[in-house]
Parts: structure tokens; C-alpha cells; sequence
């Protein structure tokens, strides 16, 4: 009996994890697809509500009026390269810094870090960033996606605490070959911290690709700077003001009715349009948190 429970045992366990692990799966991808099937779905029929995972009409006009205007596309161009350079010099400033204050014969280490911890409570505010910015020369200028946030005080802290966690004989060893701080920070630091790089370099990815607000402070007044969720949050903010006089004009005409978009479904189709491309780069990553785990390991 007792060798009859211990082998039923691990079949017990092993379906109850499936099912809570569907379940979970479940639970998260639901409304990725709810908002799909809404994208796809016919406007003035999405009002009547009832869809979840499945369009009730199918219809690409939501999509055709995310991509009506040309200027959609310059602008996801704009989100890609400020997404790409802000996140490899973030990554590469951040962690050299990070690596400097992680160790313990520099004298500066601590000033420094009480420094840049200061800067995660204290804030000087929205005007007096904007007036910084522009005696900066910043104003309407790309580099403004890409400097005020290059070093980040809590990236700074996760990378400096992986660093910590390294055996010391490695920089030990490093230093005894005669390589100098800055060979040693990028033929060995760097390689080893390829896990928490790789999660940091997605927390950075989708703060730039998701931003919009700096292009409304800072590049608002030329359009060749704007960015994907900016043109994308001026077209809801648009089609929530003239659907409403749309639909009276137009009266009940079936066919007007069926082409028309709401914001409900406008917004369901900027939120697939917003989201896939980093979904798109997410696996790319994940193979990096595995491989990474990897390189950690010492041979004694």
C-alpha cells in the first residue's frame, strides 16, 4: 500500500501543477486576446459588448484608421531607434557605474551612491526639468529621448547587487594577468551579467518604446521627432471626439454604421499595434535569463 501511494504521489502533484499552470496561462492571456478579438471586431457592434475571445463581425477598419495617417509610420521609426539607443547606452553607463561603486577600494563609492539613491525620493519638478532641458539645448532635439534617462537609479542598484554576488577571484585573477578596470569590467563583469542585464535591458526597452509624455513636453512642435505613442495617443484622443458627431451625421445607415470606429475598438487596435513589437522581442530575451545563469558558475 505504502509503494502504491508513494507512486501515485508524483502523478497526483504533476496534474495539479498542469492544471494551476494552465490556469495561470490562462489568466494572462485572456485579455491579450479580448483585446485582440475587440481590434477586430466591428465598432458600432463592440458597444452591444458580449466579446471575448472570438470578433462577433470581423472588420479591419480599426486597423486602417490606426494606419490612416502617414505620419504613423516615420513615427514607429522614431520609437524603434530611441527604444534601441537609449536602451544599449543605458545598459552600458548604467552597469559601468554600477560596476565602480561595487568596489570596495574606491574611495568615492559611497558619495556616490548616496548621490544617485537621492535622485529615486527627491525631485526637482515638472517646470524646473523643463527649463533644464531647454538651456540644454534639448528642446525638439532627438537627443532628448535619449540623455535625461540614461543612467537609472534603480537599475543601477539591481546591476550593483548582482555585481556584488560574483566571486571576487575572478577580478582577482583578472587583475593578476594585468588587465586594468576597464578590460576586466568588459571581458568579465559584463559577459557574467548577462541575466540581469537581460531583465534590465526590458524594463528600459519598454519604458522608451511606451513613453510619450517627453515627446508632448519636449518635441511636441516638430513633427518629425514624434514618436509612435504619441501619434497613436493623439488618434484616440481624436476619435473620441469626433465619433459621437460622426454617428449623428452619418444617422443609422448600416453600412456607414459598420465601418465606423468607437473608442473602445480604436483603443483595442493602439494597444495591439503598441504592444506587439515588444512582445515580438520579449523571447529573444528569455533565452538570455537561461544562458546567462550559465556563465556564473566557478570552476574551484
Amino acid at each position: 500500500m505504502r509503494t502504491r501511494t508513494l507512486k501515485l504521489e508524483p502523478v497526483v502533484f504533476h496534474t495539479l501543477n498542469a492544471i494551476f499552470m494552465i490556469g495561470i496561462a490562462i489568466v494572462t492571456l485572456y485579455p491579450f486576446l479580448n483585446t485582440l478579438a475587440i481590434s477586430l471586431n466591428a465598432g458600432n457592434d463592440t458597444i452591444r459588448g458580449g466579446i471575448y475571445l472570438l470578433p462577433r463581425v470581423w472588420t479591419d477598419q480599426n486597423y486602417k484608421a490606426v494606419f490612416a495617417g502617414g505620419t504613423i509610420y516615420h513615427a514607429f521609426w522614431i520609437s524603434v531607434a530611441r527604444t534601441v539607443l537609449a536602451t544599449v547606452l543605458s545598459l552600458f553607463l548604467t552597469s559601468m557605474l554600477a560596476y565602480a561603486i561595487s568596489r570596495k577600494e574606491y574611495v568615492f563609492r559611497k558619495p556616490i551612491t548616496i548621490v544617485v539613491v537621492m535622485t529615486m525620493y527627491f525631485n526637482a519638478g515638472l517646470i524646473p526639468s523643463y527649463f533644464l532641458i531647454r538651456d540644454l539645448h534639448l528642446l525638439n532635439n532627438f537627443l532628448v529621448y535619449i540623455i535625461p534617462g540614461l543612467i537609472s537609479a534603480f537599475n543601477m542598484i539591481v546591476i550593483r547587487t548582482y555585481i556584488q554576488t560574483l566571486p571576487e577571484g575572478l577580478i582577482e585573477s583578472a587583475k593578476i594577468d594585468g588587465a586594468g578596470d576597464f578590460r576586466t569590467f568588459i571581458s568579465i563583469i559584463l559577459p557574467l551579467c548577462q541575466p540581469v542585464l537581460a531583465t534590465v535591458a526590458l524594463f528600459v526597452a519598454v519604458g522608451q518604446w511606451n513613453s510619450w509624455f517627453d515627446t508632448f513636453l519636449y518635441a511636441s512642435s516638430k513633427q518629425d521627432l514624434s514618436t509612435l505613442q504619441y501619434e497613436l495617443m493623439k488618434l484616440l484622443s481624436s476619435s473620441m471626439l469626433s465619433n459621437s458627431s460622426a454617428a449623428v451625421s452619418n444617422g443609422a445607415d448600416p453600412g456607414v454604421a459598420r465601418n465606423m470606429v468607437t473608442p473602445m475598438s480604436i483603443r483595442a487596435a493602439i494597444t495591439i499595434v503598441a504592444s506587439l513589437p515588444i512582445l515580438l522581442v520579449y523571447p529573444f530575451l528569455q533565452k538570455y535569463f537561461v544562458h546567462g545563469m550559465q556563465l556564473g558558475s566557478v570552476k574551484e
